[in-house]
């Protein structure tokens, strides 16, 4: 009769502990380590999120660890900006998608799961990138030039005395 009673109890732990927690919390995570590389190496490189609020200022290479989630049931939206003299700036977004484990709260997580607890911590997102890799391009120090066709009877006599002939 004990062994049942301690069996009974086993399981009831074991469901409440399913049940009372989520997917996504379990077996993912709500912040990423990113690798944020720049060639040529040395950029200034500035994160805002999705308010608009800078969330890292540095230069390239550097790892920075970003949240999934921007609140509860909202993905994270990061943008990313390059700056390099003599280089064009570049502008990269990143932004966290649903986490697969978060359906798993279906069949173990249930409704607490899925609607409290994985969204509640941020795991029900996950970022698509372990590193983000931009190459910088350099900026055209070639000026361009215009090349206009006039007829000399549409010039003033001044124009066409500065005029020179060649052989």
């Amino acid at each position: 009769m004990k062994k049942t009673t301690l069996n009974i109890a086993m399981a009831g732990l074991i469901a409440s502990t399913l049940f009372s927690t989520g997917c996504a919390t379990i077996f993912g995570k709500s912040n990423y380590d990113i690798a944020i590389n720049s060639n040529p190496a040395g950029a200034t490189l500035s994160i805002v999120d999705r308010d608009g609020k800078e969330v890292y200022k540095g230069t390239t290479p550097a790892t920075v660890n970003l949240k999934s989630s921007a609140g509860y049931m909202s993905k994270a939206e990061y943008r990313l900006k390059f700056d390099l003299e003599g280089h064009e700036q570049k502008i990269v977004t990143l932004t966290s998608k649903l986490n697969g484990w978060y359906f798993g709260n279906i069949l173990l997580g249930g409704l607490i799961g899925m609607l409290i607890i994985d969204p509640a911590s941020g795991a029900m997102y996950q970022m698509p990138a372990v590193s983000v890799d931009e190459t910088l391009n350099k900026k055209s120090t070639a000026q361009l030039t215009e090349l206009k066709i006039v007829d000399i009877n549409s010039l003033s006599k001044s124009d066409v005395s500065k005029l020179q002939k060649i052989d």
